[in-house]
């Protein structure tokens, strides 16, 4: 309660973070506004036969907007899949590359093409989306989705309104990184699980009525989440810290002290990149599979449906990748290791230079093998508890860790703040302390 009240005490945390919750609120009063010339009655009947398959999991991802037919359908996703594409090319492209390392304004540029390609995408799949609306007939057993299907305006309006909704949350996600808290699309993903909590506990709460589900299972269920948010707390906050030590330098006229400090290295240096890489990647198999009725297809689309178990070594295999992947971009051990001399800084027992560079890749890549490991196992084991109990909404680790992983990164966002605010005040609070010979402040 004091850390709540001194939030509101400090004016422009208090401003970040009800700028933050506003626009989050809009975010989620979106969801409910539908496509026109849909039946969202038709589709939400049609979703609750899909709650366990890949459509279960993008409706997760995107806040329910599946399920309620939304402008915001797609949610973040294309920008998602530009990021990927953009950041593989940075590794193949040596022109990105160099905008890459050039700072804010190469970085700015990147963004820019990243948003292009991403209204690009969003066009891309709002027509599949139309084509697949279309194909979700009185077949399906839900009803007439859509009242015209085949229309040239239909898919002409479907378009326009996903790839403008999708632009829209865009938007949302930057203004809050850069007005609010931070970790704008992180927060909207986040936003977007955390919506369907309550149906949930609702469905869970109609299991043990029920007795679809025992008093027993429900609470080994529980001690599972609780297991699982433990382990992601104790993993995220993990780190193995190499020491440094700066030697004696010397700064105008004085003889600086050397100094002893380290390098912080994350175990799970990624975050929550991995598993939403390998969920949106894993979508498309199955998103293209489901629209024929090819027998072969239709093997695919039932290979890519989470639970199964070919989804789950594919799974596995694009988190592992990924972890090693974004390690590989947002950490360059050359970099540091050049910072490093540079400022007299060096690593004890080893020589500055390549040497260290070495070393730090050497640790950098145990290190991340673990961490790969741990996310893994946090986004797989759980699907494998949801079949033995039997859950009837979608449980599994990818969410958890979405959720943890946010939450401690908002929370030290806002720390930060109170940090800055408190040196703030102590430096207010000094006075002038440099005085000239008269006793007047200098």
């Amino acid at each position: 309660m004091g850390t709540l009240i001194k939030i509101f005490q400090i004016s422009e945390l208090r401003k970040r973070i009800l700028l933050t919750l506003s626009l989050l609120a809009v975010y989620r009063i979106g969801v409910f506004v539908t496509l026109p010339g849909v039946d969202r009655g038709a589709m939400s009947k049609y979703m609750a036969s899909q709650q366990g398959g890949f459509l279960g999991l993008f409706n997760m991802f995107s806040g329910g907007a599946i399920e309620q037919l939304s402008v915001f359908a797609l949610g973040i996703m294309p920008y998602i899949s530009a990021s990927i594409i953009f950041q593989l090319l940075t590794v193949v492209i040596p022109t990105l590359d160099r905008l890459n390392k050039e700072g804010d304004q190469g970085r700015k540029k990147i963004n820019q093409w990243t948003r292009y390609a991403t209204m690009a995408l969003a066009m891309v799949q709002g027509l599949f989306i139309a084509f697949y609306l279309e194909n979700l007939s009185a077949s399906s057993g839900a009803g007439q989705i859509v009242h015209d299907p085949g229309s040239f305006m239909f898919r002409v309006m479907t378009v326009l309104t996903l790839a403008t909704g999708t632009a829209f949350i865009m938007w949302l996600g930057e203004q809050i990184t850069e007005r609010g808290i931070g970790n704008g699309m992180s927060l909207i993903i986040m936003a977007g699980i955390i919506a369907g909590l309550p149906d949930a506990l609702v469905q869970t709460k109609q299991m043990v009525a029920s007795q679809q589900m025992s008093i027993f299972g429900l609470l080994s269920l529980a001690g599972i989440v609780f297991g699982v948010i433990a382990a992601i707390v104790f993993m995220e906050r993990g780190q193995r810290r190499i020491p440094v030590q700066y030697a004696k330098r010397l700064v105008g006229n004085r003889v600086g002290a050397a100094q002893s400090t380290h390098l912080p290295l994350r175990v799970n240096m990624a975050g929550v990149i991995p598993p939403i890489f390998a969920s949106s990647i894993l979508m498309f198999p199955a998103t293209i599979a489901s629209w024929t009725d090819a027998e072969w297809m239709q093997s695919i689309h039932n290979a890519f449906i989470p639970g199964d178990w070919r989804y789950m070594v594919f799974y596995t295999a694009l988190i592992l990748f990924f972890c090693f992947f974004y390690t590989a971009v947002m950490f360059n051990p050359v970099d540091v290791a050049e910072n490093l001399k540079k400022h007299g800084g060096y690593i004890p027992g080893i020589r500055p230079g390549t040497k260290t560079a070495e070393y730090i890749d050497y640790v950098l890549t145990r290190l991340t093998f673990g961490g790969a490991i741990y996310v893994a196992a946090v986004c797989v084991l759980p699907m494998i508890i949801q079949d033995e109990f039997h859950v009837s909404f979608y449980f599994g680790g990818t969410s958890l860790l979405i959720i943890v992983s946010v939450a401690l990164d908002t929370v030290q966002q806002i720390e930060s703040y109170f940090i800055t605010t408190e040196y703030k005040d102590f430096d207010n609070n000094q006075g002038p302390r440099i005085r000239n010979r008269r006793g007047a402040p200098a």
